[in-house]
């Protein structure tokens, strides 16, 4: 966990869901993004688990970033406790600590990366 999202750490207004509760679906709305702050949950698009999100990781944020629909859906793969920041909260902590911004954009892109890496086609002999 790095420092910026380490601040959600001690935050007392969370959400706490059980193992194989849906956080939400794919083509949702998308309002907040979330911290974990204790727990495991699978990200899922296209019936294929395509991440895992530990304590101390965040999902998402491309509903607050782009404001589309959700792209995949997010089950919790043991009892978890989430903090929800909502747009306004989020552009708060952007104003207040522009790395925050970079910090979220970094693992946007490290997803990306991840998910370009898994779908190359793999080389010939």
């Amino acid at each position: 966990m790095t420092a910026t999202i380490e601040i959600f750490k001690f935050e007392k207004n969370v959400d706490q869901y059980a193992a194989g509760d849906t956080i939400f679906r794919a083509g949702d709305e998308g309002h907040c993004m979330y911290v974990v702050q204790d727990g495991e949950l699978e990200v899922i698009a296209h019936d294929k688990v395509i991440d895992v999100v530990t304590s101390g990781g965040i999902f998402g944020e491309m509903a607050l970033v782009d404001r589309s629909p959700r792209s995949a859906t997010v089950v919790a793969r043991t009892d978890c406790r989430l903090v929800a920041i909502d747009e306004a909260k989020f552009m708060q902590h952007v104003h207040r600590t522009p790395f925050f911004a970079l910090q979220v954009m970094r693992i946007m892109t490290d997803r990306l990366r991840k998910r370009l890496q898994d779908s190359a086609p793999a080389a010939a002999d």
